[in-house]
């Protein structure tokens, strides 16, 4: 079959979808819009797969031209698709996990009259996201990065009629615009230094280390990246956005488009290999998202918000991987994340779906006896994210951790903090769901094979999906980071200098204290569950951390309410007080001198021979004078 048209229907076949099932929503019952939906995922996927098998990654990859699309002065920029390793690892990852997403919301949304919209808006997300990995340039993935950032904030807003999602979508658009003026910046800044947007040549006229325009054009893609992926201070959108549906938390918010930061950063490594001060500020910011937001999420009691700051906190780790120019870590740990937190997300909506639309923690336990496929799944998910041996997240989180400590041991013991933490956090959120007495009073009842079975299939991945790039130290070959070598020259930059009994010590030390921190959580959640009080009766630092480290509250003083109030004293003073008597006065003026006139039009030819005769003497008198 012919690849160009192959990569050109990955795209193609979600926006058909999206706008078939728009058109016909009112025609179409929830689950056919979701089998629809999903049918034409599964087809995306299968191209995906097929474009796989017939790439060679010693060719570097190709560009797929579909049509010219500006061309104006010195500007050309065509509308193509950029197929290499990088783009079918993202590809692989939208449609694979995408078309588990669709099918398990089949369950999940069938009740809901508005299904059929629904799906049409995750088949144009799906869209948007294809299209923002795999532009062959910045200014078609931009375009699918503001794809991703509406049909976001439709997503979040999808139960509109409750007015704090609608807050929640807002806030979640409006912080992504924060960071896309970024990423505006940056392309001027490309295009005037190399006079193109396109990635290939971009990257193979990339010089100057430490060049100032290159340090700026970083920092601006960075500021970029932190918007869409949720980086200190860009991160508070996405907790609220847990609103939506909880498939759209698996799908935007853990799988795809929080990933959109990295996979940007991963394209344009060569820039950033040439800006280590950008790079540093990245690692910084990665090393203080990750232990802030797995800070807050010990202290949550919503079960979407859990999951929410740990998504966070990962995204926390792979962008302190891209910090230390270890690229192949940050993907690798892109890969599996997706694997495991869109299992952890789906199988919270299954114990949200089992309980009538609870989502308060304190308020489950003792589910394991009642919904049995959905705690094994979530279990495997758990102890995939805690990093647990020949676990996926084991792999990815290790590489990274090794890294870390080879940059600095202080480093890598801030990194294993933030592991513990996460580990007694998902391990507390365990065990108060699925352990001890049950807390609420609904019937718990196991989700339909439409959910199940998505569950299961990641699963079985978030169990393997650390073969794809096992390390040497296991017998692997680093076979991910061998395959995006032709994808991202910054790759064939990154070494482990680190012996093999280092690394050994490593993980017996991580791994020991993670059974430490499992054995804890044991302790005080899963026999008798230990429920936190109210949050003024805690202690001061406590309550901090437990109201989030009151980010939003620092936003609202900086930022809202100095808006606001300059918003309303513009309003009383400088618009009632002074434009409304301005625009009044001319008004007025211009009434009266129009009554001036109005009066001068006595309609008598005599008036208008004298008033003509005036004018006449008035030119003469004014030319006299002039000579």
């Amino acid at each position: 079959m012919n690849l160009d048209l192959l990569a050109a229907l990955v795209p193609a076949l979600p926006l058909a979808g999206a706008v078939i099932l728009a058109s016909l929503r009112r025609k179409l019952s929830a689950n056919g819009a979701g089998g629809l939906a999903t049918a034409i995922m599964a087809v995306a996927f299968a191209c995906s797969i097929l474009l796989f098998m017939g790439f060679d990654a010693a060719t570097g990859g190709r560009t797929v031209k579909l049509l010219d699309w500006i061309h104006v002065g010195g500007m050309e920029i065509p509308l193509a698709l950029r197929i290499d390793a990088l783009s079918l690892t993202m590809m692989l990852i939208v449609t694979g996990i995408g078309s588990l997403i669709h099918l398990y919301s089949i369950g999940y949304m069938h009740e809901d009259e508005r299904a059929p919209t629904f799906f049409a808006q995750l088949n144009l997300f799906s869209f948007a996201m294809l299209m923002l990995v795999m532009g062959s340039n910045f200014l078609i993935t931009f375009i699918g990065w503001e794809g991703v950032g509406l049909c976001s904030y439709l997503l979040i807003g999808f139960w509109y009629k409750t007015p704090e999602y609608n807050y929640a979508a807002r806030k979640a658009f409006v912080m992504n615009r924060i960071g896309d003026v970024g990423m505006v910046l940056a392309m001027v800044l490309l295009f005037q230094r190399f006079g193109t947007l396109e990635y290939a040549t971009i990257m193979d006229a990339a010089t100057g280390f430490n060049d100032p325009m290159m340090i700026a054009a970083t920092l601006f893609l960075f500021i970029g990246a932190t918007g869409k992926s949720a980086q200190i201070p860009l991160f508070t959108w996405l907790p609220d956005a847990m609103a939506g549906p909880t498939p759209v938390s698996a799908l935007i918010h853990a799988a795809t488009m929080v990933t959109a930061g990295i996979f940007l950063t991963v394209r344009s490594s060569v820039l950033f290999e040439l800006a280590p001060f950008t790079q540093d500020i990245i690692l910084w910011v990665g090393t203080a998202t990750a232990l802030i937001a797995a800070s807050i999420g010990l202290f949550q009691n919503d079960i979407k918000k859990v999951l929410a700051y740990s998504t966070v906190s990962q995204l926390g780790y792979m962008f302190v991987a891209l910090g230390l120019g270890s690229y192949s870590a940050a993907m690798f740990h892109v890969t599996t994340h997706a694997f495991f937190k869109a299992l952890l997300f789906l199988g919270a909506g299954s114990v949200i779906h089992a309980l009538g639309g609870e989502q308060d923690i304190r308020k489950m336990g003792g589910l394991k006896g009642h919904i049995k496929i959905t705690f094994i799944t979530f279990f495997i998910g758990t102890i995939a994210i805690s990093g647990l041996p020949l676990m996926s997240g084991f792999f990815s989180k290790d590489l990274i951790m090794a890294f870390a400590f080879e940059h600095s041991p202080a480093l890598f013991a801030l990194l294993l903090i933030g592991a513990l933490m996460t580990t007694f956090y998902m391990f507390r959120l365990l065990f108060l769901v699925f352990y001890g007495a049950y807390r609420g009073n609904a019937h718990p009842h196991e989700s339909p094979l439409s959910m199940t079975l998505p569950l299961m299939v990641l699963a079985v991945l978030s169990v393997v999906g650390g073969v794809l790039n096992l390390p040497h130290l296991f017998g692997g070959h680093e076979a991910m980071k061998h395959f995006l070598m032709s994808a991202a020259d910054g790759i064939s930059n990154e070494s482990l200098e680190l012996s093999h009994t280092t690394e050994w010590t490593l993980m017996g030390i991580t791994t020991a204290l993670v059974a430490v921190m499992i054995y804890v959580a044991y302790g005080r959640f899963a026999q008798q569950a230990t429920l936190e009080g109210n949050e003024a009766e805690m202690p001061f630092f406590k309550r901090l951390i437990a109201q989030r480290w009151r980010v939003d509250e620092l936003f609202r003083a900086l930022f809202e309410r100095p808006y606001t109030w300059m918003s309303a004293n513009l309003f009383s003073i400088a618009e009632q007080r002074v434009m409304v008597p301005i625009m009044t006065g001319v008004g007025a003026a211009a009434n009266a001198l129009g009554d001036g006139f109005r009066r001068l039009q006595t309609g008598y030819v005599s008036f208008h021979m004298l008033a003509m005769l005036g004018g006449l003497i008035l030119f003469l008198i004014i030319t006299l004078m002039s000579n």
